[in-house]
């Protein structure tokens, strides 16, 4: 669960930028990095913010602009001469929500473990080593609230979830090495340690992250399958450290295991 020290996010600019110039369809990559630009930003963008963020030419990236526009997906402010996202997203966004199976499971399971142990509660999809996306969530903890909404974005192997995929993903080691140095933590492990993590993780069925990600805090992440091959999903909890060992980790860690367990044979039929 990647933190940013800008609005944008200079590493994710990059990451799109890249995605434009090595895509076989530059079109859709074009429009597509336009429109998580702008999801990403907190204030609207200028035509060169957003060109020179994604290393693309002013007059290709006006023409894009100005297509989405077209299609009620970005707006343009002519007045402050930005764009932003437009309301058409959402229609397309809850298009999605309403055939997701898996956020339509995972609402109930999330608000329950919320509930009985004062946590923060995500359901993550995992999209390959890319990255993981928040499709459910629950704030019925009444002590600490993690930040994280609907269609939020972070690196895959990051935290505990990270440790997830990389334990049941079966991903070349090589692979997982590079990726793991890219990654940014409160207090990051070795990648021995990590290794280590990541081996105990295949061992009992779970991800601990302790303090690495976010200091003081602790985040638990059991893997949900939709097929056989690797982890589709992740049931995910953060709390404080401290307070979870209060409420009951080991009777946290179980019940994730076995809701994770119970939405699995769900998915897969």
């Amino acid at each position: 669960m990647e933190k940013e020290n800008d609005p944008v996010g200079r590493s994710a600019d990059l990451s799109l930028a890249r995605a434009v110039r090595d895509s076989k369809a530059p079109a859709i990559a074009r429009a597509a990095a336009v429109m998580r630009l702008l999801g990403k930003s907190e204030t609207p963008l200028g035509l060169q913010g957003i060109s020179g963020a994604l290393g693309l030419v002013p007059s290709t990236c006006l023409y894009v602009l100005r297509a989405l526009v077209a299609e009620e997906l970005v707006s343009f402010d002519p007045d402050t001469k930005r764009y932003a996202l437009e309301v058409g997203v959402l229609t397309l966004a809850r298009q999605w929500l309403r055939r997701n199976q898996f956020s339509d499971l995972a609402q109930a399971v999330l608000d329950r473990i919320g509930q009985a142990f004062d946590v923060t509660m995500l359901g993550v999809q995992i999209v390959g080593l890319e990255h993981i996306i928040v499709v459910a969530t629950s704030r019925t903890g009444r002590n600490f609230q993690f930040s994280a909404q609907v269609g939020d974005r972070f690196p895959a192997l990051i935290s505990a979830t990270g440790r997830c995929i990389a334990a049941f993903g079966a991903y070349p080691e090589r692979e997982l090495e590079r990726r793991f140095k890219s990654l940014r933590w409160d207090d990051a492990p070795s990648l021995e340690a990590w290794r280590e993590q990541v081996a105990q993780t295949r061992a009992q069925g779970f991800a601990v992250d302790e303090g690495n990600y976010i200091s003081g805090m602790t985040v638990i992440a059991a893997p949900v399958w939709k097929g056989r091959d690797r982890p589709s999903h992740a049931l995910v909890a953060i709390s404080i450290g401290s307070a979870l060992k209060r409420s009951g980790l080991p009777e946290l860690q179980d019940m994730l295991v076995s809701s994770a367990a119970t939405i699995s044979r769900q998915l897969s039929g």
